[in-house]
């Protein structure tokens, strides 16, 4: 009997002390933990144009009539300008000009190809090329929602800002990214707390991509404060004890 009760007594103490957070572990950058992953550093790569993009574009010339014609892309009463969608065959067709083909190219090198088929009708044309849909979606354990990329190198880091940041029950272990490519649908799974985590393949947020924070499994016993903490305790031995009077 005795020592089933120490071993009872030892099972609820271990409980108790494994149902605290360790945010020791849980502290991003870190550089001195052996037992994370090292991830290799990588180029910054551009975005490339994929088939369903949305893109803008201006025309810049010295003939302001012709201008003002192919500019009708832009509405009069001010309003943001017109995107055109990237066709199932990788092409898109602008005012004037149709079949161009776009798909797999950056933004710049879309441009140069756009611009050199407005200069068979336009010798100066100069054209600046922008992404409509520049936006990534984060869902799951650290808020969710749709939010734009606002700059050009839009870490990991800044993207779960603007969702809310990791909640204590946050699997930092596991974050996903679902992101589309000339391969297809990539998957790829990663842990952020390393510090290696800067200016590797996983750093730099893209567009369209799906980032995911799924919950951690033992958040479920686990508590973050000290009066829950007591409350565990507390709860524990009483348990313990009503076990034994029961018997008794």
């Amino acid at each position: 009997m005795k020592n089933k009760t120490n071993t009872l007594l030892i099972f609820l103490l271990l409980l108790t002390l494994s149902s605290c957070y360790n945010y020791k572990k849980m502290r991003l950058l870190q550089d001195n933990n052996r037992k994370l992953p090292v991830y290799e550093k990588t180029s910054y790569k551009d975005y490339r144009i994929q088939v369903n993009d949305e893109l803008i574009y201006r025309l810049i010339t010295s003939d302001e009539t012709i201008s003002k014609i192919i500019s009708s892309s832009s509405s009069s009463s001010g309003q943001s300008q017109i995107s055109y969608r990237v066709y199932t065959d990788g092409t898109i067709d602008l005012p004037f000009i149709s079949h161009i083909h776009v798909v797999g190219l950056t933004l710049d090198e879309a441009a140069v190809v756009i611009e050199n088929s407005f200069k068979k009708l336009i010798p100066d044309a100069v054209i600046k090329l922008s992404l409509a849909n520049k936006t990534f979606t984060i869902f799951g354990d650290s808020g969710s929602g749709i939010f734009p990329i606002y700059k050009e190198k839009l870490t990991i880091f800044q993207a779960l800002s603007m969702s809310g940041d990791f909640s204590e029950t946050s699997d930092r272990k596991r974050i996903r990214i679902i992101r589309e490519s000339e391969k297809g649908t990539q998957v790829m799974e990663f842990d952020i707390r390393p510090r290696s985590i800067i200016d590797s393949k996983y750093y730099y947020v893209y567009p369209n991509d799906i980032i995911y924070v799924q919950r951690e499994f033992s958040s479920f016993y686990k508590v973050s404060n000290y009066a829950t903490l007591l409350s565990v305790i507390n709860f524990s031995f009483s348990l313990l004890f009503g076990v034994l009077n029961y018997k008794k």
